[in-house]
This record gives structure tokens, C-alpha cells and sequence, in this order.
């Protein structure tokens, strides 16, 4: 195992201070999002598209396991582990002894979970809140992850052909996430005549022609990269190049509201707002328009019903779109009611748009 972690032990004591407030024997964290968080970055995927993984969390007042059987025991401690947590290894075809262990752990009393059982209670919003708002350190491997998934992007952009298929474009991107260690959680992407269609575009084996639409969900140490680029072969027709103008605006209203203890329904109302300026009033439920993000790629997304505030040091990927446009990046609301993004690569072609650098299509020819 790694040497004891100075984050795992205060956030081991977050979770305790929650156990005190509800009296609660046991937290039991099943999410691979709760895992990486409670382990500052370790990781219990092995199928990358479920929700949780090979191992999951107790802590007790006393105590803290880490859950697993004797397939994953040995390479969760030699990898992904620090000196923090203990191992409780049942055999893979018996999890009644997991069960067990945790009953008698938690003396029968109450647990509480991310993904509670009939016999469980939810988290509390404080545990939440505490997730959702990121550590010094935490923010450092944010950059991090930002960084690199940026410039796979770039990277593969820059050497895309209108004669690949969607599919060779979506494999080229998740190809490069993997070079810089990031699990490609998401790659979609549009060509030329499936963009305008569809919002949600899966890749499919159609050559991307003319135009390309890319977007990225990066994960690394649990931490979501969240960013959308375009690519034209030759000059967009000026209409094309209104719609990212209008996006790129319309985003700008919402950046511009992300400060420390802004409810999420009042930026979702001005985007609201500024879709209905802008000339397009339907775009708001086209779509949605992203939220907070983290240790999930939205943490909360944003409608009219989401009172959560927003807070300092907690990030927020929002990705506002029209037709054939969109905008996407991954901030974070820094001390000073700044926005830092992490997702930004210089060698991209960019414009200022209300004193930040945003995205604009790569013209190629």
C-alpha cells in the first residue's frame, strides 16, 4: 500500500463528522465516484460504463475497509490503496460474507450509503456538498486531467480527415485519452450531415465529410474533463459561423454568473434568457445545458428545480448549443470568484469573448 494520505484522513474525517450528525454505525460508499473521491484518486473500475466497481467503502467511527474479493484484493493494495484503509477480502462466490463483515462492523446498526439498499439511508446533502467542492490537491490533478484531455483533442483533430468514418474519428480520440492515461468515458461525434440532427451523437461508420463535431468526457484519478471541439474542412459559411457566435455568447452570460452561491435554476433561467435574445427561445429544452461536475461528469445539471448553490472551488462544465453549435469547457470557481479553465489548450484557435479565451472551429484548408 502507499504511504498514509493526508486527504484520505480528512475526508475520513468528514465522513466521520457525519456519522456523529446522524448516528448512523456505518457509511458504506458503493460508487466508483465515491471510491476515487474517498481514495484521493484511486479507482475500483474495471467495466468503464458501470456505476460502481470491483470494491466499495465502509467507515465506521473506528475503522475504514475497503471491500473486495480475492480476485481484485492484491492489486487494489499494491495500486490504488494508501496505508489509510484496511482490506476486507471475501471469496468472489460468496459475497454473504461481505455481508456478514458489515453487519458485525456496524454492530446491525444503521449505514448509510450513495446507493442505499431497502435496509440503508441516504447520504446526507452535507457529505454531498463535501464532494462536490474540491481540495487543494484534488484541484492540482484537475488541472492535470484538464491538460491532457485538451490536448488529445487537439491532437486528433488537427490530423482528422473528412474521408474517416465517425467511427475512426471516435476511436482516434479515445486512442489518444488512453496515451495520457484517462479513460475515455465519452467520445461523441457528429459528421457533416448527422451534426445538425442530432445533439447526443453517437459515432457511427459515416465518413465525417466536411465537417466534425468531437466531444469528450476524459476521467482520471474519478475527475471528468468535460470539453466539446468542431473541425471544417475550408472557411464555415458565415451562417454556420453565427451559430458558434451565438453560442459562444449565450455561454458568456452564463460564465458570468458562476460565483459563489449563485442557485444553479437562476443560471439555467438566464440561459433561458439568452436563448430567447439570441433569437432561438426553444433551445433551452433541445438540450440540457450541463451544471456542476467532478467526480461525475454532471454532478447536478441545472433545470428550473435545482436550488444547489453554486461554491467556491467546486467546477462546473455548462454546454450550451444550437443546430450544429456547440460550447463546452470544464471550470472551476476559484477563491476569488474567478473562473479557471481547466480544459484550455493554447495551440487551439480561440477568440475573447467577455475577457476569456473560448473555442472557435479549426479551419482546415
Amino acid at each position: 500500500m502507499k504511504p498514509l494520505n493526508e486527504e484520505v484522513s480528512l475526508k475520513l474525517n468528514l465522513i466521520r463528522d457525519t456519522l456523529s450528525e446522524t448516528n448512523a454505525k456505518g457509511i458504506r460508499l458503493r460508487g466508483t465516484d465515491w471510491f476515487a473521491w474517498a481514495t484521493a484518486g484511486g479507482s475500483s473500475t474495471v467495466l468503464l460504463a458501470a456505476e460502481t466497481g470491483i470494491a466499495e467503502i465502509l467507515v465506521t467511527s473506528q475503522d475504514a475497509w475497503v471491500l473486495t474479493d480475492e480476485i481484485e484484493a492484491t492489486r487494489l493494495s499494491d495500486e490504488e490503496l494508501s496505508e489509510n484503509f484496511q482490506l476486507n477480502v471475501n471469496p468472489w462466490a460468496d459475497a454473504a460474507v461481505r455481508e456478514s463483515f458489515v453487519r458485525d462492523a456496524t454492530e446491525g446498526g444503521l449505514i448509510l450509503s450513495d446507493r442505499p439498499t431497502k435496509n440503508e439511508r441516504s447520504l446526507p446533502q452535507s457529505l454531498l456538498n463535501h464532494k462536490r467542492v474540491l481540495m487543494p490537491t484534488e484541484l492540482e490533478r484537475y488541472r492535470h486531467i484538464g491538460r491532457k484531455a485538451s490536448e488529445a483533442m487537439t491532437e486528433v483533430l488537427s490530423k482528422a480527415q473528412p474521408n474517416w468514418t465517425e467511427y475512426q474519428l471516435a476511436g482516434a480520440g479515445a486512442e489518444a485519452l488512453w496515451a495520457r492515461g484517462l479513460h475515455p468515458t465519452l467520445t461523441l461525434v457528429a459528421g457533416e450531415r448527422r451534426l445538425p440532427l442530432y445533439r447526443h451523437a453517437t459515432a457511427t461508420g459515416e465518413e465525417i465529410g466536411r465537417e466534425a463535431m468531437m466531444v469528450f468526457c476524459a476521467r482520471g484519478y474519478g475527475l471528468y474533463a468535460n470539453l466539446t471541439r468542431f473541425l471544417s474542412f475550408g472557411a464555415l459559411s458565415p451562417q454556420k459561423s453565427d451559430l458558434h457566435r451565438h453560442v459562444r455568447e449565450v455561454e458568456a452570460e452564463v460564465l458570468n454568473l458562476c460565483k459563489p452561491s449563485t442557485p444553479l435554476n437562476s443560471v439555467y433561467d438566464a440561459l433561458a434568457q439568452a436563448y430567447q435574445q439570441h433569437g432561438y427561445p426553444n433551445a433551452i429544452r433541445e438540450h440540457h445545458q450541463g451544471g456542476t461536475t467532478g467526480y461525475l461528469a454532471r454532478e447536478i445539471v441545472a433545470n428550473p428545480g435545482t436550488s444547489d448553490v453554486l461554491r467556491e472551488n467546486m467546477a462546473v462544465a455548462w454546454n450550451p448549443s444550437l443546430s450544429g453549435a456547440k460550447i463546452e469547457d470544464t471550470f472551476v470557481i476559484l477563491e476569488d470568484g474567478k473562473l479557471e479553465n481547466l480544459t484550455f489548450d493554447p495551440n487551439w484557435h480561440s477568440v475573447e469573448v467577455e475577457g476569456r479565451l473560448r473555442p472557435i472551429p479549426l479551419e482546415v484548408g
